[in-house]
Formats: structure tokens, C-alpha cells, sequence
């Protein structure tokens, strides 16, 4: 009984935590009719409800949010009779994905114009706190003319913000694609038609695995933050290319086993490259990324123990997995009726050097996996009704010592979603 009060306590504080926000919001809207031009915010976000079923299971480790967000079906699990029990259907509706943003403009500083976005969700930030309502974007933007300064929580730079896939499914293409947010500093300077573009960020709700499980710790306990170098160059109206390379460091432990401190660290890199190529009837992107320890970007891979750096200390040493991950989505570009098609690969490239311990990431025992998606999307005014068919192979298999996978074969489910938008 004590605990139901409790709860009902948070849920009424979580309420008006909630009612305070929209009077906030409903202020600031009014603020922004006032005169004065060089301040002001504008509201948007839409309401979304998503229906899906799934032919077969998957666990927390292969999907997020009750399985919300998808990326690939779980492996077999016999029962005692040799049933496969994650071979089982599943039914489910969720609207977590609505959310609220809020694009703020305000007066030149520093020679530049200035704007600033908020944006949240009720996606949460745990499977407990399911319907919470948590931050996406919070960033201030300083615009010049030859060049930009960007600081807070956006995309991370390896996300394609100008040409990610179309999909029904939040899932926006992972694991085949990097999906992340991250608290950032980007910088931007363009030179024509060409663009280059330095970002030095920081983990928080995307984070790397470790010893003591999820956290941004390891990368807080390396003292450094990551680093990404790309290059965008518009060839003409139709096409846009971006190239680029990322760098993070962890450093796993403080101390070992023996509790001595200990400074080992690892060190990924990741290369990729986009193309966008756009025309009246239809958009094509396709995308290819080669990366090492990317279980941060919602992606299988990670690293891992390949021995003891000192057998005095208990200092351990690491090496990273590799994968190598392609996608394409086409969509078409009508006003009302639109059809897309997203494809995506990736494999397991396996371990940089022998492995003796334990791994950090996901998907150590899964080859490759394998996507295919068609769609259809129908928009009145401001309400879209949309279809989806994603099919996704997984071939799990035995992890040698190499990183590699043998003997694998695949698990596929097909997923059918139908979901409900309507914007303001």
C-alpha cells in the first residue's frame, strides 16, 4: 500500500511537471506575438501511433522499447522439447514517438544570426521509464556568412541528417546506419559549394558498452572527447556527397581486479561515405560505412579482452570489432501518395587482434544481417497514414577467437507496421 502511494505520488508530480511545461510553452507562444522581431518561438511536432506485428520474437538486447525500435530478430532458444520459442508472434501499439519541438530565433550576436531548437519526446530513456518524457535536441546555432557554429545535443556526425533512410519504422535503418544524439560542438566552414565540417562530442543516452555495463563513463574516463572530420560537396541541383572519418576513446577501467589503477585504453576509427542524389519523381541515398566498436551507434560490434597488459597490476588490454555496413533507400516524391524501398547489409568483420575474455558490444555472435523494407505512405493536409514490410535476417553462428563467426544460419521476421501521423 505504501509503495502505491509512492508511485501515485511521482505519477501526480510527473503530471504537473508535465501541465507546468505546456503553460510554459503556451507563455512563450504568446511571447512570440509580441512585436519585437529579434525574439521569438515556434511550436511544431506531430502525434504519432505505431501498430506492429512481428512472426517472431525479439528480446531487449535486439530491440528498444518494448521492441519499438527494431533491429533484428533473436536467435534460436529451444525449449526441452526442441520447440523454438522465439519463434512466436508478437502483437503491439505504442505512441512514444510523439513529441514536441520548439525553433527559437533571436537577435545577431557575435556578427551572426542566432537560433536555438528544443525538442523531447515520450520515447523515455530506459525500457522502465517507457513514456517518459526526455530531450532529443537542445542546441544553440550561431549562422555567418561563410561559416557556422553549432553547440548542444544533435545528431551525432556520422548520422546523415540530409539523407538518412525514409522508413515507416523509427528504427530509421539501424543497425545499418549510425543512429545517435550526442552533446556537441560542431563547427562548419563553405567554401563554394564545398563544406567542411568538425565536431568534437561527448556521450548521453547513446552510450558505449563495458565492464560495469552502458555508460558514458568510459568515454568521460578517457578525458577526451570524440572527434569527426567530414567533407559535403553539392555537385549541382541533384546530387550531394559527404565523406568522412570519427575517432572516440574509452578507457574501460579505473582500476583492475587487483585494485590498482590502470590506464589502459581503446582507441576506434570509423570511415564513411554518403551520396543523395534528387529529382522531381524520386530521392536515391545510399550510404557505406566501414567502423570499429560501434555498439554506441546502435550497431552490431564493439571491442574487446585480449589479455593482461601487466600480471602485477591486472591491467588489461583490448581490441576492437569490426564491421562493414551498407544501406539504399529510394522514395518517391508525389504530394499525396508516395512508395519507398530501403535495403541495408551488414557484416561482422571480426577482432583486430585475438580474443581471450570478455566482449562489450553487440552482436559478437551474428555474421551478418540482412533488410529489405518496401512502403507506402498516403498524407491529407497535416494526417499521413502509413504501411510497412521490413523482413530481417540475422545469421547467428559460433564466435572464434578471431572475432569471426562460422557456422551461421539465419532467423529471419518479417514486421508489418502501420502507423498514424498527424503534424502541427
Amino acid at each position: 500500500m505504501e509503495q502505491t502511494g509512492i508511485n501515485n505520488k511521482i505519477d501526480i508530480m510527473k503530471k504537473s511537471i508535465f501541465l507546468l511545461l505546456l503553460t510554459g510553452a503556451g507563455f512563450l507562444s504568446l511571447h512570440s506575438q509580441t512585436p519585437d522581431p529579434s525574439w521569438g518561438i515556434k511550436f511544431s511536432g506531430f502525434v504519432k501511433n505505431d501498430i506492429f506485428y512481428d512472426t517472431r520474437q525479439s528480446g531487449a538486447s535486439n530491440g528498444i522499447r518494448e521492441g519499438h525500435f527494431y533491429l533484428y530478430p533473436d536467435n534460436v532458444l529451444n525449449d526441452s522439447e526442441g520447440n523454438d520459442l522465439n519463434a512466436n508472434p508478437s502483437f503491439h501499439m505504442l505512441s512514444i514517438q510523439t513529441r514536441l519541438k520548439g525553433d527559437i530565433s533571436g537577435p545577431d550576436a557575435f556578427g551572426a544570426k542566432t537560433s536555438g531548437v528544443i525538442e523531447a519526446e515520450f520515447f523515455g530513456t530506459s525500457e522502465s521509464d517507457i513514456n517518459g518524457f526526455r530531450l532529443r535536441h537542445a542546441y544553440v546555432k550561431l549562422d555567418w556568412a561563410k561559416s557556422s557554429l553549432l553547440a548542444g545535443q544533435y545528431w551525432h556526425p556520422l548520422f546523415p541528417t540530409e539523407s538518412f533512410p525514409g522508413t515507416v519504422s523509427f528504427n530509421t535503418g539501424a543497425p545499418f546506419t549510425p543512429f545517435s544524439r550526442n552533446p556537441q560542438v560542431r563547427f562548419t566552414a563553405v567554401f563554394g559549394k564545398v563544406s567542411a565540417i568538425a565536431t568534437a562530442y561527448a556521450q548521453r543516452d547513446f552510450v558505449s558498452s563495458g565492464p560495469d555495463g552502458g555508460s558514458n563513463k568510459y568515454m568521460r574516463n578517457s578525458g577526451l572527447p570524440g572527434f569527426n572530420g567530414q567533407v559535403r560537396v553539392a555537385a549541382g541541383e541533384k546530387v550531394t556527397a559527404w565523406a568522412g572519418f570519427d575517432y572516440k576513446n574509452l578507457r574501460p577501467e579505473l582500476r583492475t581486479s587487483l585494485n590498482v589503477e590502470t590506464n589502459e585504453r581503446i582507441g576506434s576509427i570509423a570511415a564513411f561515405a554518403n551520396v543523395k542524389f534528387k529529382t522531381t519523381p524520386f530521392t536515391l541515398s545510399v550510404m557505406g560505412i566501414w567502423a570499429q566498436n560501434a555498439s554506441d551507434l546502435v550497431m552490431i560490434g564493439g571491442y574487446a579482452v585480449t589479455g593482461t597488459a601487466d600480471p602485477v597490476s591486472g591491467a588489461r588490454e583490448y581490441t576492437n570489432y569490426s564491421t562493414l555496413n551498407g544501406w539504399a533507400d529510394i522514395s518517391t516524391n508525389a504530394k499525396k501518395v508516395n512508395a519507398g524501398l530501403f535495403a541495408g547489409y551488414s557484416r561482422n568483420l571480426g577482432a583486430s587482434d585475438d580474443v581471450t575474455g570478455s566482449f562489450y558490444g553487440r552482436g559478437n555472435n551474428i555474421s551478418h544481417i540482412f533488410r529489405i523494407s518496401p512502403r507506402v505512405t498516403v498524407t491529407e493536409g497535416r494526417f499521413t497514414v502509413s504501411a510497412e514490410i521490413e523482413s530481417t535476417t540475422a545469421a547467428y553462428g559460433t564466435a572464434g577467437s578471431d572475432g569471426l563467426v562460422t557456422n551461421a544460419e539465419g532467423v529471419s521476421n518479417l514486421r508489418i507496421l502501420l502507423a498514424t501521423i498527424f503534424r502541427f
